[in-house]
């Protein structure tokens, strides 16, 4: 994977010694690899549960042949090497083509840089399971690849009102901005122009960047540290995303402060003092039980809120209002987004409209009635209708109702807020373009949420599976990274030049780009043709479900 080739880069922090990979000898060109760098001071001891502080000066050297350590969180999720977990996870990675070896002379012209923020419900997951050395070695054009660890769990995300005091809201959002600070002040020494950076991120990462997004102040407007985003499988009004004194995060602080003992006397001027004496052992545990608690009912713990500072409003009054920043904006949803989340052995009926009752306490039975409707129960059947979420998956343990409930919740949760964010982006003058991810990857988890990842990339684990795989990743790798290099999707040609034309949504006749529909190699079909691999279509699939859920986005945003 590695060759013994150690590149370097001089940093107010020290010198820096990377990698240089080659995978093996099968990437078109060598990528310079700076892994494990840090960007802020460990958050540990009484660091703890406080706004990241930069880096302090050094001339030491610092081994960056290795990532940094995940965020301590829920295990980790598949795709990337196994990593420890420490708090002590403030680190960056840069990628890199390698310079041209021509002896005496240097190569002057900065490249776009990306950086890449991950996904994992703001409780798991880390940079290294993106494959972006991948992604960046086979880009037509030179770009420089940025991905970091930021807090997870209820290290980086403890709402409550005593958290608003203690001035310690939404940690993991403010690691993201140092970072980004970082990458303004020190990307040019590999070569990075800080003038041309696109966020991109997946599930949280996007629900993350949509904030970033909408950090806009309107009283003193700031130009922000991107210039174009990729928003995959999230928006800033994706779920709930509820001011920092609601009642559940209220209830789950006070099940968090249960569960690492703080005394039950003890005085709200010193439960941080108390938190920070703690060791991390005791901090991880009691947040993945409080998390473990509200998972079954999707009211995750340990989420971004509405601070005042970096969430300054409502998502939708902030869309509503024009306060965001008009940059190129590329977002897209899968059509099995619900998948991984949901009971997949729900099989009363009750239970799919209980749900809703318990995740949205704020609908009417009216509202309630209208879900019933545009999901038709599949245990019920008439002449001549038969409801289109019937479970026909026989030996997989699947409940008549999980077909149902994952279309519902995936539409409620992703299709409608990223369709949200194309909407208000298109018609208020930015250029945006929508995607629609429709591979099935699995029989039971179809084209599930983050599938695309894996292709975005380019890396042989998805382009050694067939043609057909290669011929799809090669086409979404090409668009995408076209976007970073131009702000175009169709300005690069990639590996596939002939690819369709993109072409920018339009909130009064919306089109989306398909990718992946007609392919079902992976599930024992057929893997399509050249039209399966993307086609721009009218945006018209889920619409009517869409646009009633657009009408309860206020309801997410409620104490």
């Amino acid at each position: 994977m590695t060759s013994h080739t150690q590149p370097s880069v001089t940093l107010p922090q020290g010198k820096v010694v990377g990698i240089q990979l080659t995978n093996n000898n099968t990437f078109p060109q060598p990528v310079d690899a700076f892994l494990g760098i840090p960007y802020a001071r460990p958050p540990i001891g009484d660091l703890r549960f406080r706004p990241p502080l930069k880096v302090t000066p050094s001339t030491n050297t610092i081994d960056a042949s290795k990532y940094g350590p995940a965020a301590p969180g829920k295990a980790l999720l598949p795709g990337g090497p196994e990593l420890e977990q420490s708090e002590d996870c403030l680190t960056a990675n840069v990628f890199r083509p390698a310079p041209k070896a021509e002896a005496g002379k240097s190569e002057d012209k900065l490249l776009p840089v990306a950086i890449y923020i991950h996904g994992g419900a703001f409780n798991r997951g880390s940079a290294a399971m993106h494959k972006t050395a991948s992604m960046v070695a086979w880009s037509a054009e030179p770009f420089v690849a940025v991905s970091f660890g930021y807090r997870l769990g209820a290290l980086g995300f403890l709402p409550s009102g005593v958290t608003k005091t203690e001035g310690a809201l939404n940690l993991g959002l403010r690691d993201q901005m140092l970072l980004f600070e970082w990458v303004q002040d020190n990307i040019a020494k590999f070569g990075g122009d800080r003038g041309a950076v696109t966020l991109i991120g997946l599930s949280a990462g996007a629900h993350s960047i949509g904030h970033h997004l909408l950090n806009y102040d309107q009283h003193n407007p700031q130009k922000p540290p991107f210039h174009r985003v990729v928003i995959e499988s999230g928006s800033p009004t994706s779920r709930a995303v509820r001011p920092y004194n609601a009642r559940i995060h209220e209830a789950q602080f006070a099940d968090f402060l249960t569960e690492v003992g703080v005394p039950p006397d003890t005085p709200e001027s010193e439960i941080f003092k108390y938190l920070r004496t703690l060791p991390s052992e005791i901090i991880t545990t009691a947040q993945t039980a409080v998390f473990d608690k509200y998972n079954p009912s999707l009211r995750w713990a340990f989420q971004p809120v509405i601070d005042g500072e970096i969430i300054r409003r409502k998502p939708l009054d902030a869309w509503r209002l024009g306060y965001w920043h008009k940059v190129p904006i590329m977002t897209g949803f899968n059509t099995n987004e619900g998948t991984m989340y949901v009971d997949k052995t729900m099989d009363d009926p009750r239970d799919f409209r209980g749900f809703w009752a318990m995740l949205l306490p704020q609908l009417e039975d009216e509202d309630l009635d209208t879900i019933e409707t545009l999901y038709p129960d599949p245990s019920i059947s008439t002449p001549g209708s038969v409801s289109p979420y019937l479970e026909t998956r026989e030996g997989y343990g699947l409940g008549s109702q999980y077909k149902r409930i994952e279309a519902a919740y995936g539409h409620y949760a992703y299709v409608a807020p990223v369709r949200q964010t194309a909407h208000f982006a298109s018609s208020q003058g930015a250029n945006a373009y929508l995607y629609h991810w429709a591979l099935p990857r699995t029989v039971v988890g179809g084209a599930n949420h983050a599938d695309n990842m894996y292709y975005e990339t380019y890396n042989d684990e998805i382009t050694g599976i067939s043609d057909s795989q290669k011929d799809l990743s090669g086409v979404l790798h090409g668009y995408i990274t076209s976007f970073i290099t131009a702000g175009d999707p169709n300005v690069v040609g990639g590996r596939y030049k002939e690819r369709p034309t993109w072409e920018r949504y339009d909130s009064a006749k919306p089109r989306v780009l398909v990718f992946g529909e007609g392919n079902e190699e992976l599930v024992g079909g057929g893997p399509g043709g050249e039209r399966e691999r993307a086609k721009c279509v009218d945006d018209t699939w889920a619409r009517e479900e869409t646009e009633f859920w657009w009408g309860k986005v206020e309801i997410s945003q409620l104490a």
